[in-house]
């Protein structure tokens, strides 16, 4: 999404031609390619562990932090070598994004006209606010380098990116849209008691 705004706000009249199937595979690739090699390496790390002990997991999806709590191997250089992973992959993510709305905002700001610059900053608005709540809840659980002890705060770190930005994404992205707001106001709006 970063990219498709990035094309549409900075190049706006070569948008069809440079959003072809080409870059959109290659994104599509490159995504799938990151998330198989963390996975990779999260499973090659867990299979070098050796588990002693209960073997219920205090969290809702099986995730690493939890496996390593189970371990009665030593698990320093697991979570050194997690924590690397999981910061090579957010951090290429995030810079790709964060370099797209850089440019997105110094164009923005070289458009004259307040209510341009509104309309054009308005389309990746919404994006931006939904990349802001998944980086900061994934660089919080995953960019650490020591598992915090209080899993319910993990959990509770878990189901903001997991379900929460997800459900929050389209809902997000349909208050952009006025028939919507439209919509949604009569809807919220109180009859008279007369």
């Amino acid at each position: 999404m970063a990219c498709d705004r990035y094309l549409a706000i900075c190049h706006p009249l070569r948008y069809p031609a440079l959003m072809g199937w080409r870059l959109c595979l290659y994104l599509a690739l490159s995504a799938w390619l990151g998330g198989f090699l963390a996975s990779f390496v999260s499973i090659t790390l867990i299979s070098h562990l050796r588990f002693c002990g209960p073997n219920v997991l205090n969290h809702f999806f099986c995730d690493i932090s939890p496996l390593l709590q189970l371990s009665c191997s030593d698990t320093t250089t697991i979570e050194t070598l997690d924590f690397v992973a999981a910061l090579a992959v957010l951090a290429t993510s995030l810079l790709v994004t964060v370099v797209s709305y850089a440019h997105i905002l110094a164009t923005v700001l070289r458009i004259p006209g307040r209510g341009s610059r509104q309309k054009a900053f308005s389309t990746c608005a919404s994006h931006l606010l939904v990349v802001v709540i998944f980086y900061t809840t994934t660089i919080f659980m995953y960019a650490r380098p020591h598992a915090i002890s209080s899993f319910n705060l993990n959990k509770l770190v878990s189901v903001v990116y997991s379900v929460v930005t997800p459900l929050l994404n389209p809902i997000i992205y349909c208050l952009r849209n006025r028939d919507i707001r439209e919509a949604l106001t009569k809807l919220l709006q109180v009859p008279d008691p007369s």
